[in-house]
């Protein structure tokens, strides 16, 4: 049977790529332009003791893979073929100019624009397969929505048959209410059956969770914030979808990165008066240790507040509401900011090994096999 090799873009810490690796992908290549991120990668790997990339790190604009660097991503991509491998790409471009809370310029802004470059090269390099990822602000959003019908449109003109999907990571049983937009392509002359095409993509296959049964739960409200307080698990919710559990089973508190969090110089006062589970304000918002968490996406240092502690998390719980293994970790000596940016960029780790599951089956059950009519 064909390997799948994966060649990745715009990687971060890597949380969607450690994602495939362990569903079984084969990652041989990685580009990533901020070396802060590009270093977490390395690091997380070499700490849980992976391999690296057989074709190594690109620390560069992707755009230099369609122009000065053609040639060497052209090359990749051959070699595994002649391997007898089937390529994919999977790649989430920046997504601040698509979010609801971001800058929501779209097409036109330096990271909206990066969409575009993301789909040419998927049409310029045509690997057998990918994954493109993306906020629900490119799904939702209307004038959004239309470029995002464009880039599919080239996809389909380029021979891709396309499924798509707005996904939350609840249903995979990472502790975060987070919507993405999953688009996964698949050349149609791989396909065993290429009229069929790939609408029968079983996305639900390795869901654990109905989104709508876990929202309509009896998720506790406010409780007044107290130091260092105990409260039980309340019943008739799904523990393992709660950030207390998730911080107990990373055993946070004795990780590398367990003192790594911003100490505030002021306003501590304030942070103490916020009740546990009110995530509804600008900036202090104080998660519920018995409730899944607000998206893990934090900039200008407003991470979220510890629930029964007096501080804002720390690097291994943010770790954690992202349902990484424990043993992932983050190098000493990058910043704060870069810790929290690079873990908040990525996609929730169990959602990511969910998805590249179901469609490492079905890559299996519905690809030609190599040098068979291809």
């Amino acid at each position: 049977m064909n390997a799948k090799t994966i060649f990745s873009f715009f990687s971060g810490c890597g949380i969607l790529d450690l994602g495939f690796e362990n569903a079984g992908f084969d990652i041989k290549f990685v580009n990533e332009y901020s070396i802060d991120f590009l270093r977490a990668y390395q690091y997380s790997r070499t700490k849980m003791g992976m391999k690296s990339p057989e074709y190594g790190y690109a620390n560069v604009d992707i755009n230099v893979f369609l122009n000065d660097r053609k040639a060497e991503l052209k090359k990749y991509i051959s070699i595994e073929h002649k391997l007898g491998n089937d390529v994919g790409f999977i790649g989430g471009p920046p997504c601040p100019d698509f979010s609801v809370g971001g800058k929501n310029k779209g097409r036109n802004g330096d990271n909206g624009k990066l969409s575009q470059s993301y789909v040419s090269l998927i049409t310029e390099m045509k690997p057998d397969f990918f994954l493109f990822e993306n906020v629900k602000g490119l799904w939702r959003t209307a004038r959004h929505r239309e470029y995002y019908e464009e880039l599919k449109t080239q996809l389909r003109t380029a021979g891709y048959s396309l499924t798509e999907r707005l996904t939350n990571a609840l249903e995979f049983g990472a502790p975060q209410d987070r919507d993405r937009t999953l688009l996964i392509g698949i050349r149609s002359n791989v396909l065993k059956d290429p009229q069929k095409g790939i609408a029968d993509f079983p996305w639900s296959k390795k869901m654990l969770y109905d989104i709508n049964t876990i929202k309509s739960m009896p998720w506790p409200g406010l409780d007044t914030f107290q130091e260092g307080s105990d409260l039980r698990c309340p019943r008739d919710i799904v523990e393992q979808l709660t950030a207390e559990y998730w911080f107990r089973l990373n055993d946070v508190n004795s990780h590398p990165d367990k003192d790594r969090y911003f100490k505030p110089k002021a306003g501590l006062e304030k942070m103490k008066m916020i009740a546990e589970g009110d995530t509804n304000k600008k900036s202090y918002k104080r998660i519920h240790r018995w409730r899944y968490s607000p998206t893990v996406c934090y900039g200008n240092n407003e991470v979220h507040l510890h629930p029964y502690k007096a501080r804002r998390l720390s690097v291994a719980e943010a770790m954690a509401l992202q349902s990484l293994p424990k043993e992932f970790c983050l190098p000493p000596d990058i910043t704060l900011s870069s810790c929290f940016k690079t873990i908040g960029n990525g996609v929730p780790y169990l959602l990511a090994k969910g998805i590249a599951s179901t469609l490492l089956d079905y890559l299996r059950e519905n690809l030609k096999e190599r040098g068979n009519k291809r």
